[in-house]
């Protein structure tokens, strides 16, 4: 009697646990939003990389050999760069598909930098 309440409990208790992992993993993006002009705070552009993470789709989009990919990670050894280190800017005033047709004016506005981590708002 007591190995069957014993079963019933795990059993419970592993029912409980899958359920709420499966709606840790269904849980929708929930964009932050800036409220001057309604725009989704989706991409995050790193200078010294010159690349940007897209918050909705959780990838990163780099140039890999001229070209723009999308990736979950950037490669290892990525031009010698951690995430952890660097300066990340949050686009403020874009959030379409095609993020990378600003790659030039974020390359003037926000220069590589060396130092401490930071993160920016993007400024008009």
């Amino acid at each position: 009697m007591k190995n069957l309440k014993l079963l019933f409990l795990s059993v419970v208790f592993l029912a409980c646990y899958n359920a709420e992992a499966q709606t840790d993993q269904n849980q929708k993006y929930n964009p932050r939003f800036n409220a001057d002009n309604n725009c989704m705070l989706r991409y995050f552009y790193y200078p010294n990389l010159e690349a940007y993470f897209d918050s909705k789709n959780n990838d990163f989009i780099f140039r890999d050999k001229g070209q723009w990919v999308r990736a979950a990670e950037i490669p290892s050894g990525y031009r010698g760069y951690s995430l952890n280190n660097g300066l990340n800017v949050t686009i403020e005033d874009y959030d379409d598909d095609d993020i990378t047709q600003f790659i030039d004016i974020h390359k003037k506005k926000f220069p590589p930098t060396k130092g401490k981590r930071m993160s920016m708002a993007y400024q008009k």
